[in-house]
């Protein structure tokens, strides 16, 4: 569809703000690189989230459920992006909501200024420079609650603080850290959570109806099912770095990704490593049918700016026909867009490398497929930092056509780490960034 064709679907309700509301206001060796036409590849739209009080945007999902924003506005929406059916319009996620990291006695906490946030499917629309949003649907639990942002095991998650790092905030069982998007044939939706790592079945209506997490992690107190359904090595995720990109195949399988390689042996080895994960899971079985190594491109490849190699991050996967993938490989700076296509014969599910006592582990190896391991093969689409006009931090990239792609950036709600982020009275003192989609065409298309 051409996005210079912005749907003008009448929305009957706005917030204060003024801003529509309608809730209630051939392919290569891993590891190396093509020469891609990178040159050519120009923006040719580009579009603004407006500012909407996050208690206003909030308090009309699910009443009461934030008393004090602290200036924040929404954002975050840009965790992801899906395309919703008619022109100009996506699904999107918010993450976990405001939050950042202050500094107390030479250790950082991370702050979470609005602990009664509810992460939240945004629908939006892009209407001329503007985005506007159009629907949204608050997550909630079995019995209607809601689905905060805060961490849920104290035995694996940063313990959570007040927006000035001094009080401490309460575990949320029910909490999650969604990311990825995709909407399913019959209208719901599949997300995917950093803290678990999981994957979540979600009603069209925001209720979670199944939450996938990896075997063995024995979460309790949740108010909706939790099935241990994924390898078990995904419990050595590293902190805050679980899966972050879903892509949803022609067939209806899932494919998620690892945002970051495991810790495994250790931290150290997870933030030198170069190799991740992605897991294909059948909604049919509701099991995971396959396993991928991917391998990163050096850190310096994908940001020039860029020396320490745990900065490198998948935080988005596309489908683009068949079973190829458009892969993103960032920082908080750049970002590659890759081309794989995982096959059958490609996975290494079941094997030595889902066993944590093998050693040297996948993550340790300093060449995988040396050592026997069908790695993805890749190939470079564009390189996203060449580009002008495209923003940094891409967490969400969407098909708009077979040549054009409609990407999405996290604005951290605006928020900045340390002690700076709030004034005196304790409003948000704002970074300025915002929530912007901007619409890529690519000359050799996809």
């Amino acid at each position: 569809m051409s996005p210079h064709d912005a749907g003008r679907r009448r929305v009957h309700r706005s917030v204060a703000t003024g801003l529509p509301l309608a809730l209630a206001a051939a392919l290569v060796a891993a590891g190396t690189a093509t020469a891609a036409p990178y040159r050519d590849v120009r923006v040719i739209r580009t579009a603004t989230l407006g500012e909407i009080p996050l208690g206003t945007f909030s308090n009309a999902l699910l009443p009461g459920s934030v008393d004090d924003d602290h200036g924040v506005k929404l954002g975050g929406i840009g965790s992801d992006i899906y395309p919703a059916g008619r022109k100009g319009e996506y699904w999107t996620v918010t993450d976990r909501g405001p939050n950042g990291q202050i500094k107390v006695d030479g250790k950082k906490r991370r702050t979470f200024p609005v602990p009664g946030f509810d992460p939240a499917i945004v629908k939006i629309r892009v209407c001329g420079d503007a985005v506007q949003v159009i629907d949204a649907i608050p997550l909630t639990t079995s019995s209607g609650k809601a689905v905060t942002g805060l961490p849920d095991q104290q035995s694996r998650d940063e313990a959570p603080y007040t927006y000035d790092a001094k009080t401490p905030l309460s575990f949320d069982p029910n909490g999650l850290d969604t990311e990825g998007i995709v909407r399913a044939a019959d209208g719901t939706f599949w997300l995917v959570d950093e803290y678990g790592p999981s994957l979540i079945h979600v009603s069209a209506h925001g209720k979670v109806l199944t939450r996938y997490v990896p075997k063995g992690l024995g979460p309790t107190g949740a108010d909706y099912p939790v099935v241990e359904a994924l390898p078990s090595i995904f419990l050595h995720r590293k902190v805050n770095r679980g899966f972050e990109g879903l892509a949803q195949l022609p067939d209806g399988d899932l494919v998620m990704a690892l945002q970051s390689p495991l810790s495994l042996p250790d931290a150290d080895a997870g933030d030198a490593s170069l190799t991740t994960r992605l897991l294909r899971f059948s909604p049919r079985e509701n099991a995971v049918t396959a396993e991928y190594a991917y391998r990163f491109d050096p850190v310096n490849v994908v940001d020039p700016s860029e020396d320490d190699t745990s900065e490198l991050k998948i935080s988005s996967v596309v489908a683009v026909g068949g079973d190829r993938l458009l892969v993103e490989e960032r920082t908080d700076k750049a970002a590659r867009l890759q081309l794989v296509q995982p096959g059958r014969r490609s996975s290494i599910l079941g094997g030595p490398w889902d066993d944590d006592t093998t050693s040297p582990s996948l993550e340790q190896l300093d060449d995988p497929a040396t050592a026997g391991v069908p790695v993805l093969a890749k190939r470079l689409v564009v390189d996203l930092h060449k580009v002008d006009g495209v923003q940094q931090k891409i967490e969400g990239i969407a098909r708009v056509d077979h040549d054009t792609l409609a990407l999405i950036n996290d604005n951290d709600f605006g928020m900045t780490d340390g002690a700076g982020a709030f004034d005196a009275q304790g409003r948000l003192v704002d970074s300025g960034i915002k929530t912007t989609v901007v619409y890529v065409r690519l000359p050799e298309g996809l």
